[in-house]
């Protein structure tokens, strides 16, 4: 049975692939957060011995991973993002938690990004310009928020996380994709901060981390197509009267 032109088996053993990294990521991002290192003696002494099962983790890359096959085959954009979604999920993660985006984290994506780039330059040049342009506009654009914001406001108004992130994100998707997610990001952190906030789930004077709604809007750029949510984009911009 074939899903896609992709033999059924294939999306089961990337399913499993995708519980084994959601299982290890649960240790990964507790040893981030606390800038502690991921291979160590406590790995094979203290967690794998005592390990408790997160469900939620397992599942969420599984179900990602699966995704991610179903959109880009068995291709080198595959084995690209098999690597980047779960740096994704704990920037996510951490952000939320502690608010803090880690280094090695961001470096982590940055490397990856980085490595690929060079791999579509073989082909292109033009496409690792773009890359390399995107990486520049990313970060670019939330240094310059984050130095305006904080002359304005007298405090830091986005993490230099954030920045890094955004940077290592434009090396990966371009300039137009890294565009799009800055706009997309800065949309949702809009309309859930003012969910959040009519909810009482956050007070107007508690901090609301922004890396995952970058992160959600970097799913979005990498699962729906350009043109659709360019089209949803102007939709929203324009209050419903744009036409196409």
């Amino acid at each position: 049975m074939y899903i896609n032109d992709i033999h059924i088996l294939c999306y089961f053993f990337i399913g499993l692939l995708g519980i084994g990294v959601g299982q290890f990521l649960d240790w990964a991002n507790n040893r981030l957060q606390n800038h502690e290192h991921i291979i160590c003696k406590e790995l094979f002494t203290g967690y794998l011995p005592n390990m408790k099962i997160n469900c939620a983790m397992m599942f969420s890359i599984a179900i990602l991973y699966i995704i991610m096959l179903y959109k880009f085959g068995l291709s080198i954009h595959l084995i690209e993002y098999l690597l980047l979604v779960p740096s994704f999920i704990s920037v996510f993660v951490i952000d939320y938690r502690k608010q803090i985006i880690p280094n090695r984290l961001v470096l982590t994506i940055f490397e990856i990004g980085l490595a690929f780039a060079f791999i579509a330059g073989m082909s292109s040049a033009s496409i690792f310009i773009d890359k390399i342009l995107g990486m520049f506009a990313g970060a670019g654009v939330f240094l310059l928020i984050t130095l305006i914001g904080g002359a304005i406001a007298g405090k830091e108004a986005m993490g230099f996380g954030d920045v890094k992130l955004m940077g290592a994100l434009g090396l990966i998707f371009g300039l137009i994709n890294t565009i799009m997610i800055t706009v997309l990001s800065f949309l949702l952190g809009a309309i859930i901060s003012i969910v959040l906030l009519a909810t009482k789930r956050k007070k107007t004077n508690e901090y609301i981390p922004f890396g995952p709604f970058i992160i959600l809007a970097t799913f979005c750029v990498i699962l729906v197509p350009y043109n659709t949510m360019l089209y949803a984009l102007l939709k929203v911009f324009t209050l419903g009267t744009y036409r196409g």
